[in-house]
């Protein structure tokens, strides 16, 4: 007698395979969406130093008193298929973006100008873009930038080219951190796109700062399990609950591109303006440079104006990672819960 599977048997099997994809799919498409924007990233990055390299090997890359003038000759180096005036930039960007997670979104026909995207100082309009690549973004131009064809760099007061970009194009989410992000070119070579480059530590440049309350997102238990097992983000293990500093690391994109505790200590040494701070222990009677520390104050979920505190990319245990908090008046190295949901993530490129 032939034996066969009996109509129930089919049913059930089918139910426990539908079941099955409900539940791994959507975390499947998840990393896979966040795998291309990461990859989109780097190549859009990679692309824009090339560039800016031959730019400026070519000295062509300063002298522009106008963004528009900046972009029309940057067109001849990547190609560009759409340019859109500051009164129309929502033609060659998406109309909203969100900035921060569970807040309005920015109508992005109000960033008109340099100061829009955090340049104060620049006297110029943006330019909205739309590269052959796929990549939509805002431009603002320093007409202040310099140049030095012979060694291959590229300065300013502070940073030269503001980029505000959505490697999804119009597609969602629109939202910082994932298809958005916003670069700051403060010098060429190696794919830096620097929001912060401290002076006192070396060879170090921050290319974002992120806050948990939007900026990024907690790892689960089964994520983080994951990501240990696939080995290529450096987490060696995993809280029992909520780990946010192993989403912080997701968000940066490893351990190596989050600073360590002597990192962290240089970087103490230049908010407070004094090489008296040591990694061990609380160093107190200082004072916050408010000017320097005004991007971490920004994005700091904490209550009080004058304080945050920054994971480094260091595991202590399976339940602590070590960080280091800035307060106004002190500064202090520790190690702290995995599942709190107050510490900033800076990403560095070294």
């Amino acid at each position: 007698m032939k034996s066969a599977f009996t109509l129930a048997e089919i049913l059930i099997a089918l139910t426990v395979i539908g079941i099955t994809a409900a539940l791994t799919i959507p975390g499947i498409v998840k990393n896979h969406n966040e795998r291309s924007w990461t990859t989109a990233q780097r190549v859009f990055i990679k692309r824009l130093e090339v560039a800016t390299k031959q730019m400026n090997t070519e000295e062509k890359l300063s002298g522009y008193l106008t963004t528009k003038n900046f972009v029309n000759e940057l067109k001849k180096y990547i190609k560009i298929t759409r340019i859109c005036d500051s009164n129309e930039i929502a033609k060659c960007f998406p109309k909203e973006v969100i900035w921060n997670e569970g807040e309005e979104p920015i109508d992005i026909s109000t960033i008109k100008s340099a100061a829009n995207i955090g340049q104060d100082d620049w006297d110029t309009e943006t330019i909205g873009v739309e590269f052959a690549n796929g990549v939509n973004a805002i431009i603002a131009y320093n007409p202040n930038a310099k140049q030095d064809p012979y060694n291959n760099q590229f300065s300013a007061t502070s940073s030269s080219i503001a980029i505000l970009y959505d490697v999804s194009g119009r597609k969602k989410p629109n939202t910082k951190g994932k298809d958005i992000g916003m670069i700051n070119v403060t010098k060429l070579g190696g794919v830096q796109s620097c929001m912060i480059t401290p002076s006192l530590v070396d060879n170090v440049c921050i290319t974002q700062i992120l806050s948990p309350k939007g900026g990024y997102n907690p790892m689960s238990k089964s994520e983080c399990e994951q990501a240990v097992s696939d080995g290529r983000l450096g987490i060696k293990s995993c809280y029992h609950d909520t780990d946010y500093w192993a989403g912080a690391v997701r968000a940066c994109g490893g351990i190596d591109k989050m600073p360590s505790q002597n990192q962290l200590t240089d970087l103490a040494k230049y908010m407070y303006n004094s090489d008296k701070i040591t990694g061990v222990g609380t160093a107190g009677n200082l004072t916050l440079d408010t000017d320097k520390a005004a991007q971490f104050l920004v994005n700091s979920p904490l209550n009080a104006s004058d304080q945050f505190i920054i994971w480094t990319g260091e595991e202590y245990s399976q339940n602590y990672a070590y960080h280091r908090g800035f307060n106004l008046t002190y500064t202090t190295p520790h190690f702290r819960d995995r599942n709190v949901d107050f510490d900033l993530a800076i990403c560095i490129d070294n």
